[in-house]
């Protein structure tokens, strides 16, 4: 994706970033309003103290609103693999879509499209594992969903972006699960584990969101560790 493809959207929320700090995270979201210019609009907004460094409409349009360099203050109270400052470390992409909220549908393919390009770009310039490809649910389980279940996860790591596992024929047990979350990098307490569980299957095993550890979920949490670990 070269810069003449990109649209500039200047934000004003942002801060830098520790001295010394490497990009080691991708964060994807989606925006959960009802269109894309009032999602742009309040990522603008100063007031508002919210940002991503990019945001991708349906129709594929990338608009740059802070740059890479820069903290963007989208992932906010957050965690993995015990970081809690997620902002710091993090590129953070805004895609447009109502959410659950306002009637959450797929992804269009020119969105998808659009956004392989960008993170395929961004993964050149930044190290970051194909485990810190992440949605915005992982990192922050207890109060986020997106970008949700109905998000192309398979197809984005087919395409060389993060990590799809395929079933295992091993599982996890059930009295481990709690362990094998924390051991891919959610963080929580055993009160939480349900919602945790969620968040896990709107990444990783999508056909559904039970907050339970059945067999399916503890195949694939069992197969992402094989490859994480």
């Amino acid at each position: 994706m070269t810069d003449s493809e990109i649209i500039d959207s200047p934000s004003p929320n942002h801060d830098a970033r520790p001295d010394g700090q490497d990009v080691d995270t991708l964060i994807l979201h989606y925006t959960g309003m009802r269109s894309g210019e009032a999602a742009l609009e309040r990522m603008c907004d100063p007031d508002a103290k919210v940002s991503a460094h990019y945001c991708i409409e349906e129709d594929g349009r990338v608009f740059a609103l802070v740059g890479e360099d820069r903290r963007a203050w989208h992932a906010g109270a957050a965690c993995w693999q015990g970081a809690s400052d997620i902002n710091a470390r993090s590129i953070g992409i805004e895609l447009v879509n109502p959410g659950h909220e306002f009637g959450y549908r797929l992804f269009p393919a020119a969105q998808m499209a659009a956004l392989k390009a960008l993170a395929i770009d961004i993964l050149a310039r930044h190290p970051i594992p194909p485990a810190r490809v992440l949605g915005h649910a992982d990192v922050a389980p207890l109060r986020k969903e997106d970008p949700g279940e109905l998000f192309d996860w398979r197809g984005l790591a087919g395409s060389g972006i993060g990590i799809w596992p395929e079933e295992s024929s091993a599982a996890v047990l059930e009295s481990a699960v709690g362990q094998a979350l924390k051991r891919i990098g959610y963080g929580y307490t055993d009160e939480d584990l349900p919602a945790v569980i969620r968040a896990f299957q709107r990444h990783y095993r999508q056909s559904g969101i039970t907050g339970a550890a059945d067999a399916e979920t503890r195949r694939r949490m069992a197969a992402l560790l094989a490859v994480i670990d």
